[in-house]
């Protein structure tokens, strides 16, 4: 066969490969015949022939002599592979291993094992990793949405996993056009309401905001920061709150605070979207000569180890890691059981508390 005919074939198995894990072909369907695929796709029937082998050969179509070819039922397949799939933002950095040890923990004690996927919070490595995911003899599968508070183009292969009858929990978020699907999520917006709120009550009154534009979370723990203020008899002033996304989270929020400071913006307290960036915070008010608290406090979220272990110890906002990662993982078991999970989606409201450390002061 020459390298025309062999890019053809492939073409053409890649097009019904995609066709059978979207949904568009569905299990025990049969496909079009080889002469009809030949004459819609301009192709011999040897090349549609050698493109149905290679998906015969992966398992996804079965020939049945003398009736044609069809889609294989691969639920079967799936509900005894012990798999389950876990896509996360980041995987080895900050609060994740803490989440995925609660997950590993409690799938480990039922029989079952994870397959481990991240996407960077890039969209377009999220729709790899989903399409790679449909793939995969997976049973079900715990995901953190990519940029969650966007309008996402990937709800497609989140349909798919609804064809195919894959059930999945969100984590941390979940897209608006998915929300009647199963969540759990942390009270960001009380969390944020607590922290800011703390520093209200010490006596703080020009306090900055730092949140993320991107996902849900930097979202809700505005929408916190905007009530405590206003509980507080505080004035919400929008020249006070930074927005940064992922692709600026590491240079904006400090030069925004830089910038504010050098211009001679009054600030008391910095209450910041989450541990990271209160440490970037914490490092640029130094490089300035200001110090935290005595001149200015500082707040994080997430109370993760940097917390701990930053110049100052961070006030900050608890995240229940491992209980937020084990509780999906018991959330999606039972959804396995349960062949109405579609019908009867699980939302579940993890509650913050604030942790009171040492990067804030009574004014």
């Amino acid at each position: 066969m020459d390298s025309q005919n062999q890019t053809k074939y492939n073409a053409l198995a890649d097009f019904l490969r995609e066709e059978i894990l979207m949904g568009s072909i569905r299990p025990g369907e049969k496909i079009p015949s080889e002469n009809e695929l030949a004459e819609k796709f301009s192709m011999s029937r040897h090349t549609v022939r050698k493109a149905i082998s290679v998906l015969v050969s992966e398992g996804y179509l079965a020939a049945r002599h003398g009736q044609g070819t069809y889609c294989v039922d691969r639920r079967p397949g799936r509900a005894r592979s012990g798999n389950i799939g876990v896509i996360t933002t980041y995987i080895s950095e900050y609060i994740f291993p803490r989440i995925i040890q609660g997950i590993d923990r409690v799938l480990s004690e039922n029989g079952y094992s994870i397959i481990l996927k991240n996407t960077g919070n890039d969209t377009g490595m999220e729709a790899v990793c989903l399409k790679d995911i449909l793939t995969k003899n997976i049973e079900g599968l715990i995901v953190e949405p990519t940029k969650s508070v966007l309008y996402s183009n990937n709800i497609r292969y989140y349909q798919a996993l609804d064809s195919h009858r894959i059930p999945y929990i969100f984590i941390h978020g979940y897209y608006q056009q998915l929300e009647n699907k199963s969540y759990i999520l942390l009270d960001d917006a009380k969390g944020m309401y607590d922290a800011v709120g703390y520093l209200a009550g010490l006596g703080h009154r020009k306090i900055v905001g730092i949140f993320k534009a991107d996902d849900i979370q930097g979202i809700n723990r505005h929408k916190g920061y905007a009530k405590a203020l206003n509980d507080a008899g505080l004035a919400y002033d929008p020249d006070n709150v930074i927005w940064f996304h992922t692709e600026d989270r590491e240079t904006k929020p400090s030069q925004a605070v830089r910038h504010m400071i050098e211009t001679g913006r009054e600030i008391d307290a910095i209450a910041c979207y989450n541990d990271q960036v209160a440490v970037r915070i914490l490092k640029q008010l130094y490089d300035l000569g200001i110090r935290v608290p005595h001149d200015i406090s500082v707040t994080g979220f997430d109370d993760s180890f940097l917390s701990e272990n930053s110049p100052v110890e961070l006030t900050t906002v608890a995240h229940p890691k491992e209980k937020l990662g084990a509780l999906a993982a018991q959330i999606l078991l039972q959804m396995l059981k349960d062949d109405d999970y579609l019908k009867k989606p699980v939302h579940e409201i993890l509650i913050p508390k604030l942790v009171v450390k040492g990067s804030c002061m009574k004014r």
